[in-house]
Order: C-alpha cells, then sequence, then structure tokens
C-alpha cells in the first residue's frame, strides 16, 4: 500500500509528530501494525478458515490467542501479538519463532566484531543504541556463523597458477590458560593471471617458523596451486627451503628492505647515513652485474668496522638480486614485501581495539571479517600489470603457457 501526499497528511493528523524521536515512534507503531496484519493473514491462511468462522473448519486444530514478544526494528523496540494454534503447528515467516530482531541486529553485532570489539563491548554498544539487552553468550552464537563461511572460504580451490605470491605473518596477541602469549598468523597475498590480489588463506600457529610455512605451502598445493613464479618474502631463515621442496621451480625474491633494516641494526649513528647511501648504490644498480659490483666497494669500504654487514648480503645475494632479471616496473613490485605488510596494517587497524583475543577461533573469525571486507574492492589489476604480464609471458612461456588456454 502507497499512500499519496494527502492521504499521508491525512494520517498523521493528531499524532503530535515534532522530531525524529516522535516520528520513530509513530513509524515503530505503523510497523508494529504491518506486521501485526500480516501475521494474521498468515495465520488464517495456515489454519484455512477467518476468526469465528467455525462452519468452514476442516481440521481439529483451533485458535489459541497470541503470545506477545519485544522485537528490535530500525526504529527501536517494540511488543507484537503473534497468533497460536493449540498443535503449535503454526510456524511464522513474517517473523520466525525465537527471532526478535527484524532490522539486521545479527549483521550488526557480526560487524561490529569484525572491527575488534569484545563480546561484552557489543553488548553494552546494543543496550546503548537500541535499549536492547543481549547475553555475552548471543553474541558468540551469532559470530560463530561466520565459522562455517569462513572455513569454506579457507579451504576453497585456488587458481592453478598465480605470477606472484607474498609470503608474510603478523603477531596478535592471545589469551590461553590465563597467560598472554603472541602468536603468528600466517597470511599470503597472490596475484593472479589478470593482475588481481588476492588474499588465499589464513593459518594461525604458535610462532613463524619455515617447518609450520612448509604446511602452509602444501596446503596451497593440495588446493590447486600448480605453478608460482616469484615468491617475495622476508628473510626468516630456512623460508626458502620450504619453498623449494614445494614449488622448485620458483624465483625467490628477499625483502630488500628487510634486509637494509638488519643491516643498520647495530650502526653507529655517525655512520648510518653514509652507510645507508653505500647501501643504496647496491640494489639501486641498473643491473645484477653493477650490484654485485657496488657490494665488493661497499665490503672494501665497509669490511673493517661492519664485516658482518658486507657478509650477510653476499650470502643472501642470488635470492637479493632476483629483482634484476626483470623490467623496472616488476622490479618496484617484488623487491620488498610491502604489498602484504601494507595489507597487515590494514588488518591491525580493525582489530586495534582488541588488543587481547580469549582463543585462536576468535582471531580466525574477526580476521576473516576483515579479509572479506578488504578483498572486496580488490576487483581491478594492481598498477602496470599491461605492461608487466606480457613480459612475464615472454620471460616464462614454458611455465606458463598451459595456464593462458
Amino acid at each position: 500500500m502507497v499512500l499519496d501526499r494527502q492521504q499521508l497528511k491525512e494520517a498523521l493528523k493528531g499524532k503530535d509528530v515534532k522530531d525524529t524521536h516522535s516520528l520513530n515512534s509513530l513509524l515503530a507503531e505503523v510497523s508494529r501494525e504491518v506486521i501485526e496484519t500480516l501475521l494474521d493473514g498468515e495465520y488464517t491462511h495456515f489454519m484455512g478458515y477467518e476468526k469465528y468462522d467455525q462452519k468452514s473448519k476442516e481440521s481439529n486444530n483451533s485458535r489459541n490467542g497470541y503470545t506477545s514478544k519485544e522485537v528490535i526494528s530500525n526504529f527501536g523496540p517494540f511488543q507484537i501479538q503473534t497468533p497460536r494454534d493449540r498443535q503449535a503447528k503454526f510456524k511464522p515467516k513474517i517473523v520466525p519463532k525465537r527471532q526478535r530482531d527484524i532490522c539486521g541486529l545479527e549483521d550488526k553485532i557480526i560487524s561490529l566484531y569484525g572491527k575488534g570489539m569484545t563480546t561484552r563491548d557489543i553488548q553494552a554498544h546494543i543496550l546503548d543504541i537500541y535499549n536492547f539487552e543481549i547475553s555475552p553468550d548471543f553474541v558468540s552464537t551469532v559470530t560463530n556463523q561466520v565459522l562455517q563461511k569462513a572455513n569454506e572460504w579457507q579451504n576453497r580451490p585456488l587458481e592453478a597458477c598465480y605470477p606472484i605470491i607474498f609470503l608474510d605473518a603478523m603477531r596478535v596477541s592471545v589469551r590461553t590458560d590465563g597467560r598472554v602469549s603472541k602468536i603468528s598468523v600466517y597470511n599470503i597475498l597472490g596475484i593472479d593471471l589478470e593482475g588481481k590480489k588476492d588474499c588465499l588463506g589464513i593459518w594461525i600457529g604458535e610462532a613463524e617458523s619455515a617447518k609450520f610455512w612448509l604446511t602452509v605451502l602444501n596446503d596451497l598445493r593440495n588446493r590447486g596451486v600448480e605453478e608460482v613464479l616469484i615468491f617475495s618474502v622476508d628473510n626468516l631463515t630456512g623460508l626458502s627451503q620450504a619453498i623449494e621442496a614445494v614449488y622448485p621451480y620458483a624465483e625467490i625474491q628477499k625483502c630488500v628492505v628487510h634486509q637494509i633494516r638488519n643491516s643498520l641494526k647495530n650502526v653507529s649513528y655517525k655512520n648510518r647515513k653514509e652507510l645507508t647511501k653505500d647501501l643504496k648504490n647496491i640494489y639501486c644498480a641498473p643491473s645484477e652485474e653493477q650490484g654485485a659490483k657496488a657490494l665488493e666497494e661497499f665490503k672494501k669500504k665497509w669490511d673493517e668496522k661492519y664485516k658482518y654487514i658486507g657478509k650477510s648480503w653476499e650470502n643472501n645475494w642470488h635470492e637479493l638480486a632476483t629483482f634484476f632479471k626483470f623490467p623496472e616496473e616488476m622490479r618496484r613490485l617484488i623487491y620488498t614485501t610491502n604489498p602484504i605488510e601494507s595489507f597487515h596494517r590494514t588488518l591491525r587497524k580493525a582489530i586495534k581495539t582488541r588488543s587481547i583475543f580469549p582463543n585462536k577461533e576468535s582471531i580466525f573469525k574477526a580476521l576473516f571479517l576483515n579479509v572479506e571486507r578488504i578483498t572486496e574492492s580488490w576487483n581491478r589489476p594492481i598498477p602496470h600489470w599491461t605492461s608487466i604480464f606480457p613480459q612475464i609471458v615472454i620471460l616464462f612461456e614454458e611455465r606458463i603457457q598451459k595456464y593462458l588456454q
């Protein structure tokens, strides 16, 4: 039913609507009338006869008054009367049994949980906004609905080929047996053949280790990832060996920014600026040969004071210098793990109000909700993909050709 302006004016006469509060009260009253009318119509159809029309009755079931319950609407809470039958067989569809929310309260609870609020924070928030009290157990029940969807997402089949994959882990606080400890959340950010980013999964382990990464990479393989051309990773000991065990033909690019940070850890302040400039000559060289030459010059100059720096670059050179093989646009993309670190910063910001999680399951739920929200905007290729991809096809022609059919 739609009212025109004149009908609406007539309907509002005598209602004394002066502000948004009185307007919401009126709309709540209208909602109650509409819902109860729909319930009565649904009930009459179910029973097969109109109220007081005993002659049309064809069953041994009969009307049995009404049950009152409070529901939450967009205009505030109000009471509705739900008709009932003697045999308790009537199951309304307009407002089902045990449902008290008619404005998407569950979606609101899940959204608040995804923003890092605790169950008791959400309880207080709903009470403050809607003047309706819910229990922490109810909040947990609602958010647990996310788990099935999250588990399906975590185990979904993946693309057969990803040109580039970024690996990294983030630390999250969790309370276990009354003690607070840090655990590692492993995330994988993939770039597919169309140049679009995707989070391939969330894995939770006790501490970041190459052994756990091996488990994660095997999970990728089991979910259908046959080929990865380039891995961009941090400098975790043993990670390269884990990658080689599962994807032996993949190129590995260790994060140059991590290498620089590690190099500067114990450098005197008076030497830091000059040493940083000399390091820049290494990774900003136009070719691998010139980069290796700059490294030799660096060692000659600084080995007397900081021999460990030159040695570290030399030991990791075959994986630090991988990006020299590729064009400039691709170098900027893979020489650092910044894409996944930026992703982690967004996740941390989303859950910053939740400094400590009660268990691993709550971490998984909260992170999944935010990953789902973040990845909704990842519907376009990364910058410069139109110039990067043709060169990938040429450089990795034998390995990638069958995935381009």
